[in-house]
């Protein structure tokens, strides 16, 4: 494809906060200390961001965090973009899309004070990996010679304890079932984090900085054989997932997903000398792992993420890890990328292949 990733950035609001502040931020639900305790020894997640105070008052919207994350990622170079692509689980908004506020507040801000092509998308994790799959079309096409993506999380906003109001099933499960509502509700409360990552892909590299190639992009919805496992309800604002869905189809369809792309287009895990994997908690590594080293012959598969220290940032966390990777562990000239985003909302998945690209 002729299309690269040039510049990548991304915005973490406030300081990092750990495990033992989350109920300073998000306050305490009845009986939530001992589940919140369990799930943050399974997930291995050690601090994480939200934009808020301690008395629960945000400190930016869902906007405002794809602004700065778009602001770090051309802040020194705009490459003449006219696309732009944007992704998120939840915004203050249900119409009109993302991009077309997210816009508006990058104008307001000095930057793309121009008329642009724009494209929403909605989801959950896989929401703004969609956004850069877009965005490679339209650059690879020759619609566009350069668009911004970006992909942003806000979900401390409706998990606060002065917000969420989860169902009180207690009663009706044994204690840290995943069939109750109000323990799944707990579970995320624990999991998830803010932030906003961005990438400008462009039709030729940079000669400035480390640029990505795009080899190919793959991606499919499994959403014909598997059943809701993940949902944000419209009305109530209530998260809610069901991990023994989760437990029972994200393997098989992450071997699809695998075997599918690599088949029609005649890779193999064995060509990269990284893997960045989006995970929801180190706890759910192993079912998305094992697949992959089964098309290795069995080798470990070299893979990082900084989910230990900026927690689980949902759509926005494929953005944050490349832009913490390219900046903290560069990879060599030809060395091949994979970014690997799944989806348990109805499990739809992204692959895309990367190969390094300095400048000379």
């Amino acid at each position: 494809m002729n299309c690269y990733i040039t510049h990548t950035g991304s915005f973490l609001p406030n300081l990092p906060i750990p495990n033992s502040e989350l109920p300073l931020y998000l306050g305490e639900l009845d009986e939530e200390a001992d589940v919140r305790r369990k799930i943050l020894r399974m997930n291995g997640i050690k601090s994480r961001h939200y934009a808020l105070n301690k008395d629960q008052t945000p400190t930016h919207d869902v906007y405002q965090l794809a602004a700065l994350a778009a602001e770090k990622c051309i802040a020194d170079d705009d490459p003449g973009i006219t696309y732009l692509s944007a992704g998120s689980t939840n915004t203050p908004y249900i119409g009109p899309g993302i991009s077309s506020v997210l816009h508006s507040e990058l104008s307001r801000r000095g930057i793309l004070k121009r008329n642009l092509e724009i494209n929403s998308n909605s989801g959950i994790c896989s929401a703004s990996a969609q956004a850069l799959v877009n965005t490679i079309l339209a650059v690879h096409c020759g619609d566009h010679g350069s668009g911004l993506c970006v992909g942003v999380e806000q979900p401390s906003a409706i998990l606060k304890s002065s917000f969420i109001v989860p169902p009180d099933d207690r009663k009706l499960f044994p204690p840290g079932s995943p069939k109750s509502k109000w323990f799944m509700s707990v579970f995320l409360r624990s999991m998830l984090s803010d932030g906003a990552g961005a990438a400008v892909v462009s039709a030729k590299p940079s000669p400035h900085q480390i640029s990505y190639k795009v080899n190919w992009t793959y991606s499919r919805s499994f959403a014909d054989e598997a059943p809701l496992c993940m949902t944000l309800e419209a009305r109530t604002q209530l998260l809610s997932q069901d991990v023994g869905v989760l437990a029972e189809h994200m393997a098989p369809s992450v071997r699809k997903l695998v075997e599918g792309a690599l088949e029609s287009k005649g890779d193999k895990i064995g060509n990269y000398q990284m893997i960045l994997p989006h995970l929801s908690s180190f706890y759910f590594k192993r079912y998305m792992m094992s697949v992959l080293e089964e098309f290795s012959d069995g080798r470990e598969v070299a893979h990082w993420t900084n989910l230990e220290t900026v927690g689980n940032t949902g759509a926005a966390s494929i953005f944050v890890m490349l832009d913490e990777f390219t900046r903290t562990r560069p990879p060599q000239h030809g060395e091949k990328v994979m970014l690997f985003i799944p989806e348990s909302g109805q499990f739809n998945f992204v692959l895309i292949s990367l190969t390094a690209v300095h400048p000379n």
